[in-house]
């Protein structure tokens, strides 16, 4: 076969594998031009002024934790199980009530009979009066009678004193939540015998929550009551402030105590640990983004910013301060710069965004 019959053949499989070779090395950055916009939220960068923070451990406790002893002897006859949710003034306990009924009996008793006694030395009075106006009795009859029913009136008060203090201990025999929460322990049981002072059941306020920390002392000049700090539980964080501070420092630790409100909604447990982030020195000027700007990986921490044709561009930074949402960062990134908050896990650099908002400037639209 002549060379003029294998030419034309040669030439087609040239062709093909040249136009297979030139689809492979297409540009990146035309593939990339065929993907559509990421949707996208974002946030400005800002300048603000802010501290470093310094985290110390910190336990959730209950503003109101008690143990509810009894004020009056007798006999447990009931206590409140553990977990029960009480209101204030409901029951946590009872005691055996027969004693204070039967003072109370007695002292109410006693008070009829002298209230009658009392009826009787009046009228005597006023009949001896009488006579001794018309000179029939001499002055001493009607000084006894007088004398006689001032003691039985006294009589009379001592009684009624009596009946109440019969009533008080009638209803200290309902041992009573002197604040609302749950019974968490049970310190007393059914049928064993309680003195004055004993205690009967541990209290917790479940709803009124703080956290206590240990903060050293030499961090005195940077706190204050009021103060703004970041309470860490997890990968939460949320901003909260001092409630107090203790300015009282241990000896040994050098520590000393500061309570931070607890946010409501949060759920918290007492008990539970968290942290607390309190500024470690004074605030400088920084450059901030939120939180979820932030994208980490292997390699390093990175932010994507959008620039002005609304296309992603991949920024190396380094964190520093943080407070509450917000993350001081360094590396390029300036105040008022857009940076992608949402959606910019599977972002890659140089694609086109669209915002959530609706807005969408693309670079083929400009």
């Amino acid at each position: 076969m002549s060379d003029k019959g294998l030419r034309p053949r040669g030439l087609v499989k040239s062709a093909l594998v040249g136009l297979a070779l030139g689809v492979g090395v297409m540009p990146a950055q035309a593939q990339q031009q065929e993907q559509p916009p990421a949707l996208v939220e974002i946030a400005e960068a800002n300048a603000e002024m802010m501290a470093p923070q310094a985290y110390m451990p910190g336990t959730v406790i209950s503003r109101n934790d008690s143990r509810i002893s009894a004020e009056i002897a007798g006999r447990v006859v009931w206590v409140a199980p553990e977990g029960t949710f009480l209101k204030e003034g409901e029951v946590v306990a009872e005691i055996d009530d027969r004693n204070p009924r039967l003072a109370l009996a007695r002292s109410k008793s006693q008070i009829k009979r002298l209230e009658a006694r009392i009826s009787y030395l009046r009228s005597d009075l006023q009949r001896v009066r009488e006579l001794a106006a018309n000179n029939n009795v001499p002055p001493s009859r009607l000084e006894e009678a007088e004398s006689t029913l001032l003691m039985t009136e006294e009589e009379l008060s001592q009684a009624r004193v009596a009946a109440e203090q019969a009533e008080v201990d009638l209803d200290r025999t309902k041992v009573r939540a002197p604040f609302p929460g749950r019974v968490v322990e049970r310190l007393a049981q059914a049928g064993e015998y309680s003195s004055p002072g004993r205690q009967i059941a541990r209290l917790v306020d479940t709803e009124h929550l703080e956290v206590s920390a240990q903060a050293p002392v030499t961090l005195s000049r940077m706190l204050a009551d009021g103060q703004s700090v970041v309470l860490k539980r997890d990968t939460e964080v949320i901003d909260t402030n001092i409630r107090a501070i203790v300015p009282v420092g241990d000896a040994l630790s050098r520590t000393m105590e500061i309570r931070v409100t607890v946010p409501s909604g949060g759920h918290y447990v007492v008990g539970g640990a968290v942290q607390i982030g309190v500024p470690a020195s004074a605030p400088k000027q920084v450059v901030s983004v939120p939180r979820d700007a932030l994208v980490l990986r292997n390699d390093g921490t990175y932010v994507f910013r959008v620039k002005e044709d609304n296309t992603a561009e991949r920024m190396l930074v380094t964190t520093g301060a943080a407070t509450g949402g917000r993350v001081a960062i360094v590396g390029g990134i300036e105040s008022g710069d857009r940076v992608v908050v949402r959606g910019g896990e599977r972002l890659r650099p140089g694609q086109a965004v669209q915002l959530r908002d609706g807005e969408t400037q693309t670079a083929s639209s400009r």
